[in-house]
């Protein structure tokens, strides 16, 4: 298939799906002063609302990944964009708390798809060795939502209101639900990886192999709590300890939006030169995880730099997931790729939630101040999440530490004898090639 084809007929409608659960998974750091004001919501109301998306996300992976490997991208993401749909109708015109969680709910569970579908469907037409910059570009593509769901929104809120808006929300998301089922093709007619025949492909060969036990939980801490303070807690934080007033909350979250745009296109293309110099993928997922947890630290010790700075850090890593995928894209066949990024996804979003609401759950415990929640209740919730990501790294790191000592301290005469740092990074960080499937 010509190349103008495969962008126009697979990688364009994935991205607008895409686009959409990104704008969704957002968009709630803008509307829940509205929501707040209308319905009377806390904090810990409010967390639960925004998180409630990505439990109901979390909880499809796995179902979803199978549905996927058996069914194929185009015809599962474009069915469960229907249920969006309807849950977007229902959020727009819900009269209480409760039908606000349910729709918010059927939109999570509507939009589970769309992340894992364009990987299956780039994985399924695109060449191996491109994956991570094809990643990189339909994830900067769908990360605009994120772009849209700031000043865009802001302004569509103050022209026809938050309800209107769900109406032409849920009408664009039935468009791109049509969109997917008419333009996308049925099935890849291009090779697929070989697997030698007899090898159970299971959800279980997933969550035990190694290599994957070792990557998940960086990935998840880290990406997942970086979803989690983007798409609520970051708007709070400028506000409540800042000192923000709503338009700049809105440019900051506006310029936080580029960056996460530009980081996956940023990402997608370093991992794709640094593989070519030998570097592995792994490695920049380590350095983009340490420098996370560098920023909200310096979030929490109030480190006299400009708020921009650490909170486009946190923001850049949510586009991790272009390194994450295109590591799970190199441990497992394309037969069970949804299925092992469903696993992964489970993770992301699972641990998102947690922290979403984890956070709400904690700042909730102090008293508002002038309609404002102190600094300390944001340092103890964020603190938490921080020790949680740096256990995470250290467990991505012992063996690299192991392997770094047995190469570094040589016992053979008692003296330290230096050996070359490199070749004890490749023997940990490269995907193993001993495991047969």
């Amino acid at each position: 298939m010509p190349k103008w084809r495969l962008i126009l007929s697979v990688f364009l409608p994935f991205a607008a799906g895409y686009y959409l659960s990104f704008l969704f998974r957002t968009i709630n750091a803008s509307i829940s002063p509205f929501l707040a004001s209308d319905f009377g919501l806390g904090a810990a109301e409010t967390g639960l609302l925004a998180s409630v998306y990505f439990l109901v996300f979390a909880g499809a992976q796995i179902p979803i990944g199978v549905l996927l490997d058996r069914y194929g991208p185009r015809r599962v993401q474009s069915v469960l964009l229907v249920i969006a749909v309807g849950g977007t109708s229902l959020f727009g015109n819900a009269d209480s708390f409760a039908e606000l969680l349910v729709g918010r709910a059927m939109i999570g569970l509507g939009v589970a798809a769309s992340l894992m579908a364009g990987l299956k469907a780039i994985v399924m037409w695109f060449p191996r060795n491109r994956v991570a910059f094809v990643n990189g570009g339909m994830i900067m593509l769908g990360s605009l939502g994120a772009v849209t769901a700031t000043a865009p929104t802001d302004w569509l809120l103050t022209w026809c209101g938050w309800r209107s808006l769900f109406e032409l929300l849920t009408i664009a998301t039935l468009a791109v639900a049509g969109l997917i089922y008419f333009a996308v093709p049925e099935s890849n007619e291009g090779p697929k990886r070989s697997v030698p025949s007899g090898k159970s492909l299971t959800l279980r060969s997933i969550f035990s192999d190694p290599r994957f036990l070792r990557i998940a939980p960086l990935s998840a801490t880290c990406i997942g709590s970086s979803w989690a303070m983007h798409s609520l807690w970051a708007a709070s934080w400028l506000a409540d300890v800042e000192g923000f007033d709503r338009q700049g909350v809105i440019n900051q979250l506006f310029t936080m939006a580029i960056g996460i745009s530009l980081g996956a296109l940023l990402l997608g293309t370093l991992a794709d030169r640094l593989r070519k110099r030998g570097i592995s993928t792994e490695a920049l997922l380590a350095v983009c995880g340490a420098l996370f947890m560098l920023a909200e630290l310096a979030l929490i010790m109030r480190v006299p730099l400009p708020s921009i700075l650490p909170w486009s850090i946190v923001s850049v890593v949510g586009a991790a997931t272009v390194l994450s995928y295109a590591i799970i894209a190199d441990y497992f066949p394309v037969e069970i790729a949804a299925r092992a990024n469903g696993a992964l996804n489970l993770l992301h979003f699972g641990w998102a939630f947690a922290v979403q609401y984890g956070i709400g759950l904690i700042v909730n415990q102090w008293a508002p101040q002038d309609g404002h929640y102190p600094l300390d209740a944001y340092q103890t919730a964020f603190g938490f999440s921080l020790a949680l990501q740096f256990a995470a790294l250290s467990w991505f790191a012992v063996p690299w530490l192991r392997s770094f000592v047995r190469f570094i301290f040589v016992p053979a005469d008692g003296r330290a004898v230096l050996a070359p740092a490199v070749v004890a990074e490749e023997s940990v960080l490269e995907p193993s090639q001993g495991i047969e499937w």
